[in-house]
C-alpha cells in the first residue's frame, strides 16, 4: 500500500549537484545543467566525476521538479510498523503516469 508524497527538493538537488559535479538552474524557459570545474580536485576525483558524468541523464521531468522545489516520492513503509519512513523518488514512467493522474484530480476539482 504506497503513497504518493511531495518532499522538499533542495537536499535531493544539492546532493546530484554535487554527486556529478553539475549546477541545475533555470535560465529563461529552459533549465540547463552546467558542469563545474574540477582543476581543483585531486586525479582520483576527476576519474571518478568523468566516469559519472559519462553516465548521467537527468530526466526532464525530474530536471522541473528540481526548479521548482518539490519531488514527488513513494512512499513504501507501511505506516505504524515502524517509527521510519521508508520510500523512493518517483522517475520515467511511474512520474509520468502520477502526474497525469494529479492532473486529472485538479481538473475535476
Amino acid at each position: 500500500e504506497n503513497a504518493v508524497v511531495q518532499v522538499d527538493a533542495t537536499p535531493f538537488r544539492l546532493w546530484y549537484e554535487k554527486h556529478y559535479n553539475v549546477t541545475v538552474q533555470k535560465t529563461g524557459k529552459h533549465i540547463t545543467v552546467d558542469s563545474a570545474s574540477v582543476e581543483d580536485k585531486s586525479k582520483k576525483v576527476q576519474k571518478k566525476l568523468a566516469q559519472r558524468q559519462s553516465k548521467r541523464d537527468l530526466d526532464q521531468k525530474l530536471a522541473d521538479q528540481f526548479i521548482s522545489g518539490r519531488l514527488f516520492a513513494c512512499v513504501s513503509s507501511r505506516p505504524g510498523q515502524s517509527g521510519r519512513c521508508d520510500g523512493y523518488i518517483l522517475e520515467g514512467k511511474e512520474l509520468e503516469f502520477y502526474l497525469r493522474k494529479m492532473q486529472k484530480k485538479n481538473k475535476r476539482a
